[in-house]
């Protein structure tokens, strides 16, 4: 039955003007909530394609702080292992800091992977 629905519907012209969405439709955007306290909620993002250093870095890994905007940028390379950036992480941000109760990033595939 699901190849015949599939035949009819490369068959219909109707079919192939409605499309139905996937997706809710966009709306105004909503502001992110302001930080009671620093280091609470964190932002991160990759900065690529940087000239490699002498211990082969050639990324930067950005993380800053909502609230008071300090920031940490951690040397790696552009396509380290997920454990590593693991730790990195914990070793750079949450020994200093503790963990966050949101961060926000730019759903980099490492991150949604």
């Amino acid at each position: 039955m699901k190849k015949e629905v599939a035949e009819h519907v490369l068959t219909c012209l109707l079919c192939q003007k409605v499309k139905a969405e996937h997706q809710a439709p966009a709306g105004k955007l909503q502001p992110l909530s302001i930080p009671e306290w620093k280091w609470e909620k964190i932002t991160m993002d990759f900065v690529y394609g940087l000239p490699r250093t002498q211990k082969k870095n050639d990324a930067v890994w950005v993380i800053v702080d909502r609230l008071t905007k300090s920031a940490h940028f951690i040397p790696i390379r552009w396509g380290c292992s997920l454990e590593l950036l693991t730790k990195k992480y914990v070793e750079e941000i949450v020994r200093l800091h503790g963990v966050p109760v949101s961060i926000v990033s730019d759903r980099d595939p490492r991150f949604t992977s």
